[in-house]
């Protein structure tokens, strides 16, 4: 009897180990395939990165400051910042600069008279610059055309009824339109400033054909559009300086506004999501605590009962 119990003491021991020796073996095996696995995914990821910037990616190109243009002037612009948005006196005298200048050539497509409102002028003088404007409407009663003063809900009128019409009076080029040349320009702000001020008489031996214009700034430095600003080409009704700098620096931030209308709503909405999603991770993580605490530092201890 007493050989019996011992051979089946080590029976269950042999078993206790080699079950051991079974969990130890798949642990390991599973930790190898989670590695292998881990690495797979990691070296697909960087392939798929490699070859999405190969497609899609800026082309390398070894331009000379000719072809390329002057890299732009970084400057310090209020609405770029975190805790800032825009200068809406500049605003104000932007849109100026581009109603007296620009208008003449270039279009504002996605603004209306609407959006002027609480930006740049109040809801009595928005209604009274787009009464100023006559907008084809119709057709009436009989089915003809008419035309009425404008009203908040219209668009800006462009300069030129048609892109025909625009390459037709430009020498076959179409001024582009400015709603959105901030956001579809490299460089943005900086970039278009340093445009506007970049005209400058060529240098000694560069020929610059007729209809064209030198400016460093630009790809190939030859423009066709001529200089738009100059020293008090505006008056500003604030009493701000008109220089060329200025004149640039409100026009550039008008047109970054037009770009990006909802910039300091999104700069708000960021804040408030952020500082909620800061309690909830707070909350969420003392709960956590409150709730595990307990059952991590619980000990459970067995005591055979006393016969």
């Amino acid at each position: 009897m007493f050989q019996f119990v011992k051979k089946k003491n080590e029976f269950l021991k042999f078993a206790r180990l080699g079950s051991r020796a079974f969990t130890q073996n798949a642990q390991k095996t599973h930790s190898k395939g989670s590695n292998i696995a881990l690495v797979s995914s990691s070296l697909l990821s960087v392939g798929m990165i490699a070859l999405y910037y190969n497609v899609y990616g800026p082309s390398l190109s070894a331009g000379t400051p000719k072809e390329e243009g002057l890299h732009f002037i970084q400057h310090d612009w209020p609405q770029s910042k975190v805790l800032s948005g825009f200068d809406h006196a500049s605003l104000r005298r932007g849109f100026q600069v581009y109603r007296e200048v620009c208008s003449a050539c270039h279009s504002l497509n996605l603004i209306a008279w609407r959006h002027l409102v609480g930006v740049t002028h109040t809801a009595d003088e928005a209604k009274q610059m787009a009464s100023e404007v006559e907008y084809e409407d119709g057709p009436d009663d009989e089915g003809n055309m008419f035309k009425r003063p404008g009203k908040l809900s219209d668009f800006l009128p462009p300069p030129y009824p048609n892109v025909e019409a625009a390459r037709a009076s430009n020498n076959g080029a179409a001024p582009p339109d400015l709603s959105c040349v901030v956001r579809g320009r490299h460089g943005g702000q900086d970039y278009i400033y340093s445009l506007l001020t970049g005209y400058t008489e060529p240098p000694a031996g560069v020929e610059v054909p007729d209809g064209m214009n030198f400016n460093p700034f630009f790809p190939g430095t030859q423009i066709a559009m001529a200089r738009p600003l100059f020293d008090d080409a505006v008056e500003f009704e604030d009493g701000t300086p008109a220089t060329t700098a200025q004149a640039a620096k409100d026009v550039v931030n008008f047109l970054h506004w037009a770009s990006e209308p909802e910039l300091d709503i999104r700069k708000k909405m960021g804040f408030q999501v952020i500082t909620v999603l800061t309690i909830l991770t707070a909350l969420s993580m003392w709960y956590k605590r409150f709730k595990w605490t307990p059952i991590k530092n619980r000990k459970i201890f067995y005591q055979r009962p006393i016969k």
